[in-house]
């Protein structure tokens, strides 16, 4: 029986990630630049997990490793579209803009939830569709 290695669980763990962010369909269906954009977020959630190490620094802090490989792991495509979103959004100069996606992934599952109720409340009593006289 063939020994498991390295190169197979990377293997293994590239194939979940892209399942789970329905990789193929993005890159088939959206624009040129959301696609890029896309892959670099892939490339940077396959890295967090595929690479071993003792800690991984989120927002300044070090977080276990095998806690961060799990959360990632949990990501799937509304989480990349949260985060690609939310950068569209930012007008703020991110320095290290490879931190910044790590961290941004990392919350993304539970402050998605929360970001698009706000923007709802914003669209429905805060100036968007009330603040228009339609609401």
């Amino acid at each position: 029986m063939p020994k498991y290695t390295v190169i197979d669980e990377t293997n293994t763990y590239m194939g979940l990630i892209r399942d789970h962010l329905e990789y193929d369909h993005h890159m088939k269906y959206d624009e040129y630049n959301d696609r890029e954009i896309f892959e670099e977020i892939y490339e940077i959630i396959c890295d967090i997990v595929c690479v071993k190490r003792s800690a991984v620094r989120i927002n300044g802090e070090d977080y276990p490793y095998e806690l961060v490989k799990s959360r990632f792991l949990k990501l799937n495509s509304g989480h990349v579209e949260y985060v690609m979103d939310c950068m569209r959004r930012t007008t703020t100069k991110i320095t290290n803009i490879k931190s910044y996606l790590i961290t941004a992934l990392y919350n993304a599952p539970s402050a998605m939830s929360h970001y698009y109720q706000q923007e709802v409340q914003h669209d429905l009593y805060g100036g968007g569709w009330a603040g228009r006289g339609e609401g």
